[in-house]
């Protein structure tokens, strides 16, 4: 063969390679569907090279591999190659290469670099790997196979698959931002749909609705006539403007009102229909500009129902109304007996005037009463309603208040169910027993007279549960929700109580009991069915005691490692003196800033157990906060504010807070709440416990990761230590192979559990624990593992 001819040949099988590098290339722009484009550049990659198998791996934006597909493998055997330590540590090596590699053999290659030996679940003669990258930066890398012996991959194998690298790269970079983008559309979709404000989007030349969310749905379903579609009802709105002006669809069309493209911003309007119907609503208004020309594309238009504002309307003037006339009627008694008295001169017997000066006293004592609980209420909303707990029997505190229920005329039939061991609560006496007496007083305004009231009182871990209970009117589902707000009075509630009966009575013992630290609520199996209120007190020994601190004392010492450290963060000199000087008497180590902007250098450097996060800080929101620094979704958060409202509240424990006090708060209700967050987080292992864990000989260190045994230190690997943690931290339990696969190896889909056995193998020989009669690790056939209960931690820490 002459030159001329292999020249020719080789002509021809560079343009065949190009044919079919052009030919993958467009099979992979196809789709921008992230799972069918790495589907389609695996099976190229094998057909350009004529490999056994491919896999591709894709790191995330930090390097670490997020996500791992094959192609020529058995569903079984792909999954088996993620299961195996040694396999993982193998992509993270061929991962961190900057460059192709192409070895003749890759056993010969793995043992020469010194790394874990891996057998391929397909045997691997010769291996080609090229790494992907867009814009400069690594995206992951493709593999390539053969599995019969003596095969090799060519230079020119590396260098086709090295230009379908780049094509690969780029083509990915596009799905996965695709894929993002959906992503990022789903939630905005899902969070406009489940939004509470309704949303309408109009086009603005036609003025057709273009989409319209659940709760603009739900409005405007009220106006709706039944079996006429909702556009419909949109010809025929009447709106009534804040300034006094009333447009017409009938006369106006919709795409005329738009098109003056107006903001409107909180305004208040009227929707109504012709049949008189209407509906109050606050709008707002943002026309919607197209970027190219200017021109007005759609106005999206939000409303808020006013409806539930207009009840609590209704409501606070019905119980100002209520409330006048209340004061009235003992003023009326008062007024009328010093008038009798004034005009009788000496005509009056001496029982007379006894009577007289009797009622006037009754009724001072009643005007009295009705002012306390306006007087309550008021420093419960703004957060100034004081308790001062101590220790207090509970025996005690129901004795003093059915004495004082009986004393105040209040039936004799209540039978007391007390265990007569319960530990003692910390308590303000007063207003523990002004809570236990509103309830009986609520218990008999609503049951017969023949019936019993019942009070009992059980121990709950960190807590003393109260309940007053009885057999009559009961609740309807639906009230048990509004039961604890103010100004809700039920159909068919007596109004002889006054304030209380008005809705306050409840929403006062709602406020003594959150600003003890403890939970109110309430039960019922539906009207004639009874009732049952229970409320919680913390027990004494759950809370340290504290005392207002001095604002002259030194400055705390540097926290320790042997107790938990809790990072403030508030904006308040004097709050943050306050709080740290009730957490140091209390035995925890403060880390305290008044700058946001430090919270991620301090949870990075001091590792705290907890966080207490002021709401509003210089230029951010605690909420917001917590959304976007990282590391704070593996730090429990309490929130302190003095914003107590029920919104404010729910949205802080739905971005993931543990608990809310609202400020003013006492020393007693901070640390009750943080000893309660901080055993909850212990017995759920999310964050590494301050104790150290001793069961036996068996001591585990988690502040210094060591583990020993008879004080004889143990050498464990990094995933037999995060087994044994793992299992440690949920000591008294049997956690699952499946629970402990994902935790400690991360892995999503279980395959074999041979990982897990060969390591809990390895820790039984190294602790020198028999696994025929374990005394640390026991197994639980068929379900998995688990270690004793930590001796020092109780079962109240461990949640078992």
């Amino acid at each position: 063969m002459t030159a001329i001819d292999e020249t020719m040949l080789e002509g021809q099988g560079i343009r065949e390679r190009l044919t079919r590098l052009s030919e993958a290339s467009l099979l992979i722009n196809e789709s921008l569907d992230l799972e069918a484009v790495l589907q389609g550049v695996l099976d190229s990659a094998r057909s350009l090279t004529g490999a056994s198998y491919a896999f591709i791996t894709l790191a995330d934006q930090s390097g670490q591999i997020e996500d791992f597909r094959v192609s020529g493998l058995t569903a079984a055997d792909a999954q088996s190659m993620t299961e195996i330590p040694e396999g993982l540590r193998l992509f993270e090596y061929f991962n961190g290469l900057t460059g192709p590699l192409r070895v003749p053999d890759y056993m010969d290659h793995v043992r020469s670099a010194g790394l874990p030996v891996f057998v391929p679940p397909k045997p691997a003669s010769a291996l080609l790997t090229v790494p992907l990258r867009h814009r400069g930066e690594k995206v992951g890398n493709v593999y390539v196979a053969k599995s019969k012996s003596g095969q090799e991959f060519t230079p020119e194998d590396e260098e086709t698959l090295v230009m379908f690298a780049s094509q690969v790269a780029l083509v990915v970079a596009n799905a996965r931002k695709h894929r993002d983008e959906q992503m990022a559309r789903a939630r905005l979709e899902a969070l406009i749909e489940t939004s509470p404000v309704g949303v309408v989007v109009f086009d603005a030349e036609s003025g057709i609705p273009v989409s319209f969310n659940r709760e603009a749905t739900r409005i405007l379903e009220a106006l709706r006539t039944p079996d006429h579609p909702i556009e419909q009802l949109l010809e025929v709105l009447t709106i009534l403007r804040d300034d006094g002006r009333e447009l017409s669809l009938q006369e106006l069309t919709l795409a005329q009102v738009l098109s003056g493209g107006e903001t409107i911003r909180s305004e208040e309007v009227a929707l109504r229909v012709p049949d008189g119907r209407s509906v109050s609503v606050m709008v707002n208004a943002t026309p919607i500009y197209s970027q190219a020309g200017g021109d007005l594309e759609s106005v999206v238009v939000t409303l808020q129902d006013m409806s539930q504002l207009e009840e609590g309307d209704r409501l606070r003037a019905e119980f100002l109304g209520m409330v006048s006339h209340e004061l009235r009627t003992p003023l009326s008694s008062i007024k009328g007996s010093v008038a009798t008295l004034l005009g009788s001169g000496d005509s009056l017997a001496p029982a007379e005037l006894q009577l007289f000066f009797q009622i006037i006293d009754q009724q001072a004592d009643r005007m009295s009463g009705l002012i306390s609980d306006l007087l309550d209420m008021a420093r419960i909303d703004t957060g100034t309603l004081s308790v001062a707990p101590a220790p207090a029997e509970p025996g005690v505190l129901v004795d003093q208040a059915r004495n004082t229920f009986l004393s105040g005329g209040g039936r004799n039939n209540i039978n007391i169910d007390l265990d007569p061991e319960l530990p003692e609560v910390m308590a303000d006496h007063k207003r523990i027993v002004q809570v236990l007496g509103n309830l009986l007083s609520n218990a008999a305004r609503h049951s017969p007279d023949s019936t019993m009231i019942r009070v009992t009182a059980v121990s709950e871990r960190a807590h003393v549960a109260f309940s007053v209970a009885d057999d009559g009117e009961g609740l309807a589902p639906d009230a048990l929700p509004r039961l604890f707000r103010k100004f809700t009075p039920f159909d068919g509630e007596e109004r002889e109580s006054g304030v209380a009966g008005a809705g306050l009575g409840l929403a006062i013992c709602k406020g003594i009991v959150e600003a003890h630290g403890g939970r109110i609520w309430a039960e019922s199996g539906g009207l004639g069915l009874g009732a049952r209120f229970t409320f919680t007190l913390p027990t004494v020994e759950q809370v340290t005691l504290v005392t207002p601190p001095s604002p002259s004392l030194p400055d705390c010492p540097r926290p320790t490692r042997r107790q938990p450290r809790i990072l403030a963060v508030d904006d308040d000199p004097q709050t943050l003196r306050y709080v740290r000087d009730v957490l140091s008497e209390a035995g925890f180590s403060p880390i305290v800033t008044g700058n946001p902007e430090q919270v991620g250098h301090l949870v990075k450097l001091e590792k705290p157990h907890l966080i207490l996060l002021d709401l509003m800080l210089p230029g951010i929101d605690g909420i917001q906060l917590m959304k976007t620094l990282p590391g704070l979704d593996d730090v429990p958060v309490i929130f302190l504010s003095a914003y107590g409202r029920d919104q404010v509240i729910a949205q802080a424990l739905e971005a993931g807070a543990v608990d809310y006090i609202v400020k003013p708060f006492s020393p007693t209700e901070l640390v009750a709440s943080i000893s309660t967050a901080l055993k909850r987080v212990a017995a759920s292992g999310s964050v590494v416990p301050w104790e150290p864990y001793r069961s036996g000989a068996l001591t585990i260190d988690y502040e210094e990761r060591s583990v020993s045994v008879s004080a004889r230190p143990v050498a464990l690997t990094d995933t037999e230590y995060r087994l044994i943690f793992e299992l440690s931290v949920h000591g008294g339990q049997v956690l699952s192979r499946k629970h402990l696969l994902q935790r400690v190896w991360g892995l999503v889909q279980i395959g074999s559990a041979g990982p897990l056995r060969n390591t809990v193998k390895n820790i039984r020989r190294k602790l020198g624990d028999d696994a025929d009669n374990p005394s640390y690790i026991f197994t639980k056939p068929n379900v998995g593992y688990g270690m004793p209960m930590a001796e020092e931690w109780g079962a109240d820490v461990t949640g078992t």
